[in-house]
């Protein structure tokens, strides 16, 4: 028998999904017949709202299934810019706007339009589990800067500082955040303002895919809004896949310096070319269309983490920073349970809970628990978990 092809050095590195392999392994017991509770799902359990849909399939049947730009749909690309304007305090062209598969595309493809070999990317950590992978993909090296739960994982600035060298060419904010739900406040904002002046080569990224799913008692604000002077070093990330239900669409946008969106445009082109045209009629749709739909689904999410987050402080042991944004909640593990794999591996087998396990994310002290499932498996789930937690 021949032996495999050997892999890049790029791939033989790259590390595998842990919340993907969580869901495929629950999905197995399911299909085994095991009575399953997940609370791992990444994506909202809603549907796209059907005016959405019906905008791309009326571009169906208008036939518009060829080719379009490398950079996104130009009428999309000026919504998007409008949007950006006048929602998030950003003044846009659509030259500063493009269009890409998924939010995750937008972030792979400024990652290597930015960096080079032996650059850093300071990651501030609890962290979203690509940001370290896309990094070491454009062969740069991801630097994260860890935060604790007893610190209600707020940003610690002197530690940011302290991780910038020489080399450190990109500063990677998440707000609202996966996997903590946490909401970077206007002081904070201005504060990492601060000390991004105080970098001249550093760049930022701001992941905001999240935008909507707030609590009622926080505010999304931007980073380019709060430091218009900084705008030019400033990369805005964002989608549809969330807000509007999206997901299975892949419809994202990268916003930033014309120079730089020409240049991952061209990326693009050489990559996957344009993102499916009859799609992205949807999602012009979905930004020019009423935000009610959003606002009901935001509300929903709201009630639920509710629920989430007074059953996880009520259990002995469990240090929660409450979550107010996104879906998720991110409780620190009671002392004497082990790390968060193999918890979570425990918890998969033993209890049929699925949950995903905070090493992932930077921190193994923690699991990730979502929201975006019913009531009933809430309150399912919860049970679960109390009773795989140590005697309080």
């Amino acid at each position: 028998m021949s032996r495999p092809p050997s892999l890049s050095s790029r791939a033989e590195a790259l590390q595998p999904s842990l919340t993907l392999a969580i869901s495929a392994r629950a999905k197995a017991l399911k299909l085994d017949g095991r009575d399953i509770c997940s609370l791992s799902a990444g994506e909202p359990d809603f549907g796209t709202p059907h005016f959405i849909v019906e905008a791309s399939i009326q571009a169906l049947r208008d036939g518009l299934t060829r080719y379009g730009p490398a950079a996104g749909d130009p009428e999309l690309r000026e919504a998007i810019a409008r949007k950006l304007s006048a929602e998030n305090g950003i003044p846009t062209t659509a030259a500063e706007v493009m269009v890409t598969n998924g939010g995750k595309q937008a972030i792979y493809n400024l990652f290597q339009i930015l960096l080079n070999p032996g650059d850093e990317v300071i990651i501030p950590s609890p962290y979203w589990l690509s940001y370290p992978e896309m990094a070491r993909l454009a062969q740069a090296r991801p630097v994260p800067v860890p935060s604790s739960a007893e610190s209600g994982f707020a940003l610690d600035l002197e530690a940011l500082e302290a991780a910038i060298t020489p080399a450190s060419r990109l500063l990677v904010i998440n707000s609202p955040g996966n996997p903590t739900g946490r909401v970077l406040t206007l002081e904070e904002l201005k504060a990492l303002a601060e000390l991004v002046r105080r970098h001249p080569r550093l760049l930022v990224m701001a992941d905001e895919i999240y935008e909507y799913l707030l609590d009622d008692r926080v505010t999304h604000h931007s980073f380019a809004a709060v430091a218009p002077d900084l705008k030019d070093r400033c990369f805005l990330v964002n989608g549809f896949a969330k807000g509007w239900a999206m997901t299975g669409w892949r419809l994202g946008y990268l916003s930033g310096h014309a120079s730089v969106i020409q240049a991952a445009s061209a990326l693009q082109s050489q990559s996957t070319s344009n993102v499916c045209s009859f799609a992205q009629r949807g999602a012009l749709a979905a930004i020019e269309g009423s935000r009610t739909c959003v606002q009901e689904m935001a509300a929903s999410y709201n009630a639920r983490r509710r629920l989430l987050t007074e059953g996880l402080q009520a259990m002995p042991g469990i240090t929660l920073t409450p979550p107010s944004g996104a879906f998720y909640a991110f409780p620190q593990l009671p002392e004497g349970c082990p790390g968060s794999m193999t918890f979570c591996q425990t918890a998969l087998e033993q209890e049929g809970l699925a949950i995903v396990p905070g090493g992932a994310f930077g921190d193994d002290r923690c699991v990730r628990l979502s929201c975006a499932v019913s009531r009933e498996t809430i309150t399912d789930g919860l049970a679960r978990l109390a009773r795989l937690l140590p005697a309080g």
